[in-house]
C-alpha cells in the first residue's frame, strides 16, 4: 500500500479511493472564467483541479479561485519558484513542480519550506518530453528506467530539505513506456502515484490510449489519483475517467451498460437501441448493470449477471431481471418498460 497525502482534505494513497483530476484551460488570471470551468468540472465528477500559473497575475488569482472553488486546487509551476511561493501563500492545496527546472537547490528548498509551513504536498511531475539531458544521454531514449531515475533524483532533492509529503507522476505519450514506468516505481517506492498518459490526443484516440494505460494500471492495483489528458473540453476528461474507473472495476457508481455486439441473428436495430438506453442512463445514479441484447432466445441467459435488461425480437422483445424473463413487450415500448423497471430497483 502507498503512503497517504492530503490535498485540501481529499486523501490520495493509503487505500483511499482513486480520485479524478483535471486541469483548467482558461487563463488563470481570469479567476471568474476559471471558477466557472471548475464548477462544470466538479459537477461532472472532478475531485481535484489543477490550474496553470505562468505569471505573477495568475499566482495572485489563486487566492480568489481557492476561496470559491468547490474542490481542492493544485497549482502547476514551471521554471519560476517565486510563482510557487506566491501561489502557496494564496492558498493552493498542492504544488505540481519538476524540481529540476526551477533553478538551484536554494530555490527548491524555498518551495519545500513553504509547502511544509502550509502543510501542503508536492507532486513531482516527471515527463518523458522533459527528461534531464544527462539521464537521456545515459539511456539513449525515453524509457521506464529513465523516468524512474529522474523521479528518484527529484525525491532525493526534496528529502535533502526534509520534505517527503510527495506524490509522483511518470508520464509519457507512449502507453507501454508509461505503464512500465509506473510498475517499476511501484516496485521500488511507496509514494502515492498520479497516473496518466500525457499528450494522449483527441477524445477518441486519447480516451483509447488512456483506457489502455490508466485502466491497465488500475486493473493491476496501481494508481492513487488520475487524469485523462485530452485535447478537448476538460469535462470530457472527467467523463472518460469515470468510464475507465468503472471498466477497470475500481469504482461502482452509477449504471453500467452491457450490450451484445450484434450478429446475423439480430432482428432489431440494436445499435440505435443501445445508444438510446445509454443516453437515458446518464440521468440514473443507481449502481446497476443494464443489458441491451439483440437475441430474445439467448439474450436473458447471456446477460444473467445484469440487474435488468431487454432483448429484442421481431416486433416485440423481452424485459428481464437477473436473467429471468418478466414479460414480453412490444418493440416500441421496450425502452420505456426498461426504465420503469429501473425506477423500482
Amino acid at each position: 500500500m502507498t503512503k497517504q497525502i492530503q490535498v485540501g482534505g481529499v486523501p490520495i494513497g493509503g487505500g483511499a479511493p482513486v480520485t479524478i483530476q483535471s486541469m483548467t484551460n482558461t487563463p488563470t488570471q481570469n479567476a471568474q472564467a476559471t471558477l466557472d470551468q471548475i464548477q462544470k468540472l466538479a459537477s461532472a465528477g472532478c475531485e481535484i483541479v489543477r490550474v496553470a500559473v505562468p505569471d505573477l497575475e495568475a499566482a495572485r488569482a489563486v487566492g480568489k479561485i481557492k476561496e470559491h472553488s468547490p474542490i481542492p486546487v493544485v497549482v502547476d509551476i514551471h521554471f519560476d519558484f517565486k510563482l510557487a511561493l506566491e501561489a502557496i501563500a494564496a492558498g493552493a492545496d498542492k504544488v505540481r513542480i519538476n524540481p529540476g527546472n526551477i533553478g538551484g537547490e536554494d530555490r527548491v528548498k524555498a518551495v519545500a519550506d513553504a509547502c511544509r509551513l502550509h502543510n501542503i504536498p508536492i507532486r513531482i511531475g516527471v515527463n518523458g518530453g522533459s527528461l534531464e539531458k544527462d539521464i537521456l544521454s545515459k539511456y539513449g531514449k525515453i524509457c521506464p528506467e529513465a523516468l524512474v531515475e529522474s523521479a528518484f533524483g527529484h525525491i532525493r532533492l526534496l528529502n535533502k530539505f526534509d520534505f517527503d509529503d510527495i506524490c509522483i507522476s511518470l508520464k509519457s505519450s507512449s502507453v507501454p513506456v508509461t505503464m512500465q514506468a509506473y510498475q517499476l516505481m511501484r516496485q521500488t517506492s511507496d509514494y502515492p502515484l498520479h497516473i496518466g498518459v500525457t499528450e494522449a490526443g483527441t477524445v477518441k484516440m486519447g480516451t483509447l490510449k488512456s483506457a489502455v494505460g490508466i485502466g491497465g494500471l488500475l486493473a493491476l492495483g496501481i494508481g492513487d489519483t488520475m487524469r485523462v489528458s485530452l485535447s478537448a473540453d476538460p469535462v470530457e476528461e472527467i467523463y472518460a475517467a469515470r468510464d475507465i474507473l468503472k471498466a477497470a472495476g475500481v469504482r461502482r457508481e452509477g449504471p453500467e451498460l452491457v450490450a451484445c455486439p450484434t450478429c446475423g441473428r439480430t432482428k432489431i436495430d440494436l445499435i440505435a437501441l443501445a445508444n438510446q438506453v445509454e443516453e437515458r442512463l446518464k440521468t440514473v445514479d443507481k449502481p446497476i448493470t443494464v443489458a441491451v441484447m439483440g437475441c430474445a432466445v439467448n439474450g436473458p441467459g447471456e446477460a444473467s449477471a445484469a440487474d435488468c435488461g431487454i432483448a429484442g425480437g421481431i416486433g416485440e422483445g423481452l424485459l428481464f431481471q437477473k436473467g429471468n424473463v418478466i414479460r414480453k413487450v412490444p418493440q416500441d415500448q421496450l425502452v420505456e418498460e426498461l426504465f420503469a423497471l429501473i425506477e423500482h430497483l
